[in-house]
């Protein structure tokens, strides 16, 4: 069932990050968190779990996973017996957040460089090609969803199961901002740039330049939404 474009002041998921098909939960957290980084549902905007679960046509249940989800992003104030709203990470926060994302992808790609198997190697290359296409197509729905699988597809090449399950979680914490940058003019085109260096670096087996590549990737993935959030 698809979801409603309509703002309406809500709620998004929690728990740990998962791969495979979303959950309503997560569908759910990413609407909302869409709404409230392209400043539709503005900072006080109360979000009511009856009348999310009424929107979405669900139980309270994936509401209030959701909202847990969106609070520990910064993105909402989870008040007890007073019910969420809207809210915005401090600048600090939000810097703090990046900084440790930055260095975790970045060890991340430098072991993919230096473990990575043949097979794993091919479906890179490849997913990489056809980001390339949707990102010609200006398909920004598909480029923003298969940016998920590319970053996780460098978390797996590592082959370092712990290290995974650390970047997923820190992940899915700035995931409503990391998908916001996407809105930002021409960043499309800037991201697969990015990317290219970073897949370059992780095929020729340089793990200090894969960790830099991608390093610099996510700095400048912030950058890119401190910039689109002044805009909104």
């Amino acid at each position: 069932m698809s979801l409603p474009d309509s703002p309406v002041a809500v709620a998004a998921p929690t728990g740990a990050p998962r791969l495979g098909r979303k959950t309503r939960a997560e569908d759910i957290r990413e609407q909302v968190a869409d709404e409230i980084t392209r400043g539709l549902l503005p900072p006080g905007t109360l979000l009511d779990e009856s009348a999310l679960a009424a929107r979405f046509g669900v139980s309270r249940t994936p509401v209030r996973e959701a909202i847990r989800e969106l609070a520990a992003s910064g993105l909402i104030d989870a008040r007890p017996h007073r019910g969420a709203i809207v809210a915005r990470p401090s600048f600090e926060r939000l810097q703090n957040m990046f900084e440790v994302m930055a260095e975790l992808e970045a060890l991340c790609a430098g072991l993919c460089a230096q473990n990575i198997a043949p097979a794993e190697r091919r479906r890179l290359e490849m997913l990489h090609a056809e980001m390339g296409e949707m990102m010609r197509l200006g398909d920004f729905a598909a480029y923003r969803e298969a940016n998920e699988q590319f970053h996780t597809s460098i978390y797996a090449g590592g082959h370092n199961d712990y290290l995974v399950e650390l970047t997923l979680a820190t992940r899915q914490r700035l995931s409503p901002f990391r998908r916001a940058q996407f809105r930002a003019l021409g960043r499309l085109a800037l991201s697969h740039q990015e990317h290219d260096r970073v897949v370059t670096a992780i095929l020729r087996g340089d793990r200090d330049g894969a960790a830099a590549a991608m390093r610099d990737h996510i700095s400048i993935v912030h950058d890119a939404y401190e910039k689109y959030a002044q805009l909104i």
